[in-house]
């Protein structure tokens, strides 16, 4: 792909020592919690502030969508899925992905075993709940590869606006919710749901994963060298809090709680969070592979008539950043 040619100039300095306490607002895709550890880390054991940095992380939450927080001015890089970053751009935001984190997607569908949903063919006449706020694309990439309506019907799925929490699978308002690994799933267990109870369908194995929690900012900025700089100081810290966190995950998750402002989550909760998003992360090394960058797009352009982008994206990422911050 055709890189912004000043990101090369960018290069030379690419240095923590050319600038100090330079600042760095995050936005993140979601409230506080250990789906973002390797930031939180990167800022309590000090990489931000050894690269020159000071960084402020803003949590997200059920009404905040980061690409209009970005595009607001309302922070310098935001946490994004791809098919959200990718829609965003095709409808004037200019984002750009400058590193990928998560190797893998957590996302995936928990029914009720006793709904009689057996492969994702069964789910025509069924309600399944949906997380809207960008998250609902890969879901309706999905259905459309499969020819399943969504607007209700015996030969389509009712789609409910799921509220991010997992009552209406608990109070069988929905034959399906949306779960990540990592959070809702073992909050349905936790719930006293067993296993056996449930059937699951990752969006991994069923070959429509699309790419999440990347790093993103506006391509304008990157026409700044200063911000550049700061970017692949920012990249380079952040990574280092990833693979701290991946190392030592119970840590991590304390870490997290620490960061929680709001003291909802608990201390269980977040451990065994951070075990299952190191096996997301494990792999990367916050470079973004052009194979799974394809895979996403191709899996959002199959949609029918009804697809999430309508022609394949040009610039939507470059590696200088991480070939910076990496090297």
């Amino acid at each position: 792909m055709k890189l912004l040619k000043t990101l090369a100039a960018a290069s030379l300095l690419a240095t923590p020592a050319l600038a100090q306490d330079d600042d760095v607002t995050l936005q993140l895709q979601w409230v506080t919690q250990a789906q973002f550890a390797g930031y939180y880390v990167a800022l309590e054991n000090g990489y931000y502030e050894e690269e020159g940095l000071d960084v402020t992380i803003q949590p997200g939450g059920p009404d905040i969508a980061p690409p209009q927080v970005l595009a607001g001015g309302g922070a310098d890089v935001m946490l994004n899925w791809m098919p959200s970053a990718l829609a965003a751009r095709e409808r004037g935001v200019p984002v750009v992905n400058i590193a990928q984190p998560f190797k893998s997607s957590g996302l995936m569908l928990t029914c009720w075993a006793d709904s009689g949903i057996e492969s994702p063919e069964d789910f025509r006449g069924k309600t399944i709940g949906v997380w809207f706020f960008g998250n609902e694309y890969p879901f309706l990439s999905w259905m459309s590869q499969l020819g399943i309506p969504t607007d209700g019907g015996d030969d389509g799925v009712t789609v409910l606006r799921q509220a991010f929490n997992v009552d209406p699978l608990l109070q069988r308002q929905a034959d399906c919710i949306s779960t990540m690994t990592y959070n809702e799933y073992g909050q349905v267990l936790d719930a006293g749901v067993g296993e056996d109870e449930l059937v699951t369908f990752l969006y991994e194995e069923q070959g429509v994963s699309t790419l999440e929690d990347g790093i993103y900012v506006l391509e304008e900025n990157l026409e700044d060298p200063a911000f550049v700089d700061k970017m692949v100081r920012f990249v380079r810290a952040s990574m280092r809090g990833w693979k701290w966190a991946e190392e030592n995950p119970t840590d991590a998750a304390i870490i997290v709680l620490d960061n929680d402002a709001t003291g909802a989550q608990t201390e269980a909760h977040q451990i065994r969070m951070m075990g299952e998003i190191a096996k997301l992360t494990a792999g990367s090394d916050g470079t973004l592979d052009p194979a799974d960058y394809q895979r996403t797009v191709d899996t959002l352009l199959a949609g029918g008539s009804d697809p999430v982008i309508t022609a394949e994206p040009e610039g939507a990422w470059t590696h200088a950043i991480t070939d910076l911050a990496l090297q």
